[in-house]
């Protein structure tokens, strides 16, 4: 049986994150992914974590890739967000989000998901860390000390078909729909929004100077986020029926749908890319811990992309989590056991405040904007006029979206995981 101090079970964006974070204590660090890597050092292009979409990453989160080595990878294919400009259609009341406002270069960037892919598994490879993949959790039991985890479906990198490893600790990594945290034992609580995303990158007339706009509609919300080459991303978030039938259009068809909604603040949408689309729910590990196992990333928590927190949040987990057991390396020293009690407990202490606040915003502005009632319309629209007029709000509200609200992590500040 092998033996690794910590198994990450996921490979994605926050579980290859957190490897690289682990990888800096030398401590012996597994990955245990469900979607096969290929052999040639890149990423498989079918794993949901690395394809087209674009993420909007925060401040706090640019720093903490720069701390795994990751940021100089990336940094070509990022995008500045410099002004955030909220709007509802038909309506008055709009607010905006400058950088400059709030002393900063900018607020964040736009990211495609496959560019940060590829640097994390460029990383991964150079830490020689390693990986079963393609391998499906298929039960977790404690035993002592250590938690017996029963992989299986495919090869991994020491014998074919089922493998038996033990872990001084697991790390659910594994999304929304966690094997491991049910495997475990930890129940989790959806509440569906009856609506849909879809996803798509186009190109459009005039540049998008570095704005993100969130412009709410009857329809439901979108987002147009700027990209490299002029381009922009997109995240349309319609009702099922009503998604089902935009997909169903010609592009030409599509884009006039689209700008029917938007406007015509970039001019005209010249072309569209490969649309896709997925349900959106909020979904909340009734647990973040247990004996030997922490839950993190979409596991913990899966977000409505209203307000483009999701990834930030569970990459704060990562790095929260990678900063207890740091701190608690030093202070044990050779007594150090990752998976002790005192060391999960001191990590969900922590991510709760952060935690609340951003799932209570996210959820909040997802009903807010979803109400067609005349009254909450006005109120919408008064209170986005006040939060243009009030420094204090938009001070607020960035520096929720730079990922400074609460205690911060020591890699999100800009400073080293280990002191």
């Amino acid at each position: 049986m092998f033996h690794h101090d910590i198994l990450i079970c996921g490979g994605g964006l926050v579980g290859a994150s957190l490897a690289l974070a682990l990888a800096q204590l030398k401590l012996n660090v597994a990955i245990a992914e469900a979607v096969p890597f290929a052999n040639t050092g890149h990423p498989n292009t079918e794993h949901p974590s690395f394809d087209e979409r674009t993420t909007a990453i925060s401040n706090g989160t640019q720093r903490i890739f720069n701390a795994l080595g990751v940021w100089p990878l990336i940094e070509r294919a990022a995008t500045p967000i410099k002004r955030i400009h909220v709007s509802d259609q038909g309506r008055f009341g709009f607010a905006r989000i400058e950088a400059q406002e709030q002393g900063l270069a900018q607020l964040g960037y736009v990211v495609v998901n496959r560019a940060m892919g590829e640097a994390l598994w460029r990383r991964l490879r150079e830490e020689k860390i390693e990986l079963y993949a393609p391998a499906r959790v298929v039960s977790v039991k404690l035993e002592g000390k250590h938690q017996l985890v029963m992989l299986a479906s495919g090869l991994t990198p020491h014998a074919p078909g089922p493998t038996s490893l033990s872990t001084s600790l697991v790390i659910a990594a594994d999304g929304a729909r966690s094997a491991v945290r049910e495997a475990a034992g930890i129940g989790a609580s959806t509440q569906d929004y009856n609506q849909t995303a879809i996803i798509a990158n186009l190109a459009a007339q005039k540049f998008h100077n570095h704005v993100a706009y969130e412009r709410f509609t009857p329809a439901g919300p979108l987002a147009i986020l700027p990209l490299a080459d002029a381009r922009v991303g997109l995240v349309w978030v319609l009702k099922p029926e009503l998604a089902e039938q935009v997909l169903q259009l010609n592009d030409i068809d599509f884009i006039a749908r689209l700008q029917e909604s938007f406007g015509f603040r970039l001019g005209r949408f010249t072309q569209v890319g490969k649309r896709s689309s997925y349900p959106l729910s909020l979904t909340q590990s009734e647990q973040h811990i247990a004996e030997r196992l922490a839950v993190i990333g979409n596991a913990a928590q899966g977000l409505h992309p209203i307000a483009g927190q999701g990834f930030n949040l569970g990459l704060r987990d990562a790095a929260c989590l990678a900063e207890v057991l740091a701190d608690a390396q030093r202070e044990q020293s050779a007594e150090f056991d990752p998976g002790s009690q005192n060391v999960l407990q001191r990590y969900a202490a922590w991510r709760g405040e952060d935690r609340r606040g951003i799932i209570n915003f996210t959820d909040g502005l997802t009903r807010l904007f979803t109400q067609g009632f005349g009254p909450v319309k006005a109120l919408r629209d008064i209170g986005m006029l006040l939060f243009d007029l009030s420094p204090r709000a938009k001070d607020y509200l960035a520096q929720l979206s730079l990922g400074a609200a609460g205690k911060i992590p020591r890699m999100a500040r800009g400073g080293e995981l280990v002191e």
